[in-house]
């Protein structure tokens, strides 16, 4: 026999998934209705338009995937790209090249523009890019998790206008903790995940389409590689008055999105824009007090996820399995480059708050001073105190 589950604890300040707010949580315990309800269906039409608020956009086409963020990005790429078009990539971070990748399983002659990690994407770099070949699509990550970059859009919005090419943007990590404007700012697609700045569990994709990117999809010459993610398919079941049942989806995780959305909505965009930003001052204040520097430069630093580099001589796994272990506290370690190198502490969603930063800057101070690091204790809360007080 197995005994009834249990799990310990955990304060999530990693890059993701971040702290569940329990409105979410209890959502989820709302009793199952039929995937083609009515009452279900309002239940949809609702999460479709909060969708719509926190984007900030009026797009028809605006649905959560089932799936990941990782299937936000595949259906946005299996839909818009057929073999042999030209796309260019942004990549200065591990997802920019996840976006390589399967754009090239698509069929993609894809242009990589490169920057190095913890650096942005300079819009000449595109520029550049664009006049060696005539993308059908140029795409960057918005919220780069793996450096903690938080890119520049508008420039290089404007390029790939200019090229008559859609623009992809990657928000895993940026909404709902960052403005995405999606409307304001021309984005042609954009999709995202329930599980890091919505405070939500894992398992959905919101995702948007232009009408500019609905109309390539229209005149496609040839069918969309996946039935499960074709997006003319879900647009028969999520919108429109009359439904058609395209695959079972789970209406836990619609629950969860529609309240995590609601809760978005009722703090305000941006207060909570204003609350990510105010704690990851903070924290990289603090952090930079001990002498640990953030991997992104100076004023392009995502407030949702900071990337720390480790100080010679300290463990990389030492520190994050000993922060699980005496505080109950799970950070990140590093992705590619970065991996042994690097630690990702995350303040996404509930989890962005002065109790976190706190809580997390004092245990790594203690641990580093254990492990022989030259710091004076309270060093880090002493810098963090500092910055609330003055803000």
């Amino acid at each position: 026999m197995y005994d009834e589950l249990r799990v310990p604890p955990r304060i999530l300040l990693g890059p993701g998934p971040s702290i569940a707010n329990p409105r979410v949580l209890k959502a989820m315990t709302t009793p199952m209705l039929g995937y083609l309800d009515a009452d279900f269906v309002d239940v949809m039409d609702d999460t479709v338009a909060l969708i719509r608020q926190v984007y900030g956009t009026q797009n028809s086409l605006t649905f959560p995937v089932s799936g990941t963020g990782t299937a936000g990005m595949e259906t946005a790429l299996t839909n818009i790209i057929e073999a042999g078009d030209s796309v260019i990539v942004g990549i200065n971070g591990y997802f920019g090249g996840r976006i390589a990748e399967i754009a090239e399983r698509c069929g993609a002659h894809v242009t990589p523009v490169h920057a190095e990690w913890g650096n942005i994407i300079e819009p000449e770099q595109i520029a550049e890019a664009c006049e060696k070949v005539t993308p059908k699509l140029v795409a960057v990550v918005h919220g780069e998790t793996s450096t903690g970059i938080l890119q520049p859009l508008e420039q290089i919005i404007d390029i790939a206008r200019e090229k008559e090419a859609l623009f992809l943007a990657d928000c895993v990590t940026s909404l709902g903790g960052q403005p995405i404007e999606f409307d304001e700012r021309g984005i042609d697609i954009a999709y995202s995940c329930t599980q890091k700045c919505l405070a939500g569990p894992p398992g959905l994709s919101p995702i948007s389409f232009s009408d500019r990117a609905v109309e390539v999809i229209q005149n496609r010459k040839t069918k969309i590689q996946s039935f499960y993610l074709d997006a003319t398919l879900l647009a028969e079941y999520w919108l429109g008055d009359s439904r058609k049942y395209h695959h079972t989806v789970s209406m836990s995780m619609i629950y969860a999105l529609r309240e995590a959305l609601r809760v978005v909505m009722e703090e305000g965009v941006s207060p909570r824009y204003q609350r990510h930003e105010r704690n990851a001052k903070a924290l990289i204040a603090g952090a930079e007090a001990i002498g640990l520097q953030p991997a992104a430069i100076e004023n392009h630093r995502a407030p949702m996820l900071t990337t720390l580099l480790i100080p010679d001589g300290i463990d990389d796994v030492t520190i994050r399995k000993r922060l699980i272990q005496d505080y109950g506290i799970e950070i990140g370690g590093g992705l590619g480059i970065f991996a042994g190198k690097a630690w990702r502490i995350g303040l996404m969603g509930d989890a962005a708050n002065e109790q976190n930063v706190l809580l997390v800057l004092n245990a790594i101070e203690t641990l580093l001073i254990e492990f022989g690091y030259k710091v004076d204790t309270g060093t880090a809360v002493s810098a963090v105190a500092a910055v609330y007080q003055n803000s």
